[in-house]
């Protein structure tokens, strides 16, 4: 479903699916192809020593799969991403965990410059397969009202 900014209200939640189990191929694919070179994400070894025992999945990855689920729902039909306001990784994903999303809208605020449009101002958590939070951001969508028919 396509939506405009009639179809948000303050309070409404969304969750997303599917869920998306992270391979150890993604994250050192990621990893490499963002030239990301801290060993933590590629190296078992190094990884085996630090405070998780095991290698971390790269959070651009985990951040880039949470906004993702959340596209169908909040912004497939955006005019523009705005602001990513705050990120904040609350807890590790390892490689094999699933990650889902939810989506809450926090406002909605019509534009008082152009009546065509307003910001959708929402917070998207990243739960793992436990139900546990990896991830939480903020975030503000530019959507275009309704058309008069």
């Amino acid at each position: 479903m396509l939506r405009y900014l009639e179809d948000f209200e303050p309070g409404q939640v969304f969750k997303h699916w599917p869920g998306r189990t992270i391979t150890e191929f993604d994250n050192t694919w990621f990893t490499l192809m963002t030239m990301n070179t801290h060993p933590l994400h590629f190296d078992a070894a190094y990884a085996e020593k630090t405070q998780h025992g095991q290698r971390l999945v790269n959070g651009l990855l985990v951040l880039s799969v949470v906004v993702g689920m959340s596209v169908k729902d909040i912004s497939e039909n955006c005019i523009a991403n705005l602001e990513y306001e705050s990120v904040r990784h609350t807890g590790p994903t390892f490689a094999g965990d699933t990650l889902y999303a939810e989506t809450t809208v926090l406002e909605v605020t019509p534009s008082r410059s152009k009546p065509d449009r307003g910001v959708v101002y929402v917070e998207t958590l990243g739960l793992n397969q436990r139900g546990e939070k990896v991830m939480e951001l903020r975030r503000r969508v530019l959507h275009a009202r309704r058309p008069a028919k």
